[in-house]
């Protein structure tokens, strides 16, 4: 009987352990652009390179901030940043996933010190 007891708690064990809720990590980024205007963005950084109607939502392929930057160990290091834009239908940024960074001048991120420090 106790083995029985061992095995069945086991398996609840690990069909509880597979029903993990994973929290994501709001981004400076995100919290910076979520709800403002795609216009805005793409005026101020370069339109997008392609977009893919996604049902109620467009994803724009994004490319931007090239330039060339001294990094915080003195040397030069040619930078740029790329993401995936979500947009919805009123043309609202609902999501932006950095696909391509950089190290910047002060910390780990180029996309970050472009998106958010150069905007505001």
């Amino acid at each position: 009987m106790s083995r029985r007891l061992i095995v069945s708690t086991t398996l609840v064990a690990l069909a509880l352990s597979a029903c993990t809720t994973v929290s994501e990590v709001s981004s400076p980024i995100n919290n910076y652009w979520v709800g403002r205007s795609a216009g805005e963005f793409f005026a101020k950084f370069s339109p997008p390179l392609s977009d893919v109607d996604s049902g109620p939502t467009t994803i724009y392929n994004w490319r931007g901030g090239y330039k060339r930057i001294k990094l915080a160990n003195g040397k030069s290091a040619s930078v740029s940043c790329s993401a995936k834009i979500t947009v919805s239908q009123s043309y609202t940024i609902r999501d932006i996933s950095v696909t391509a960074d950089r190290p910047g001048t002060t910390g780990s991120s180029y996309c970050e010190e472009l998106l958010v420090t150069q905007a505001q």
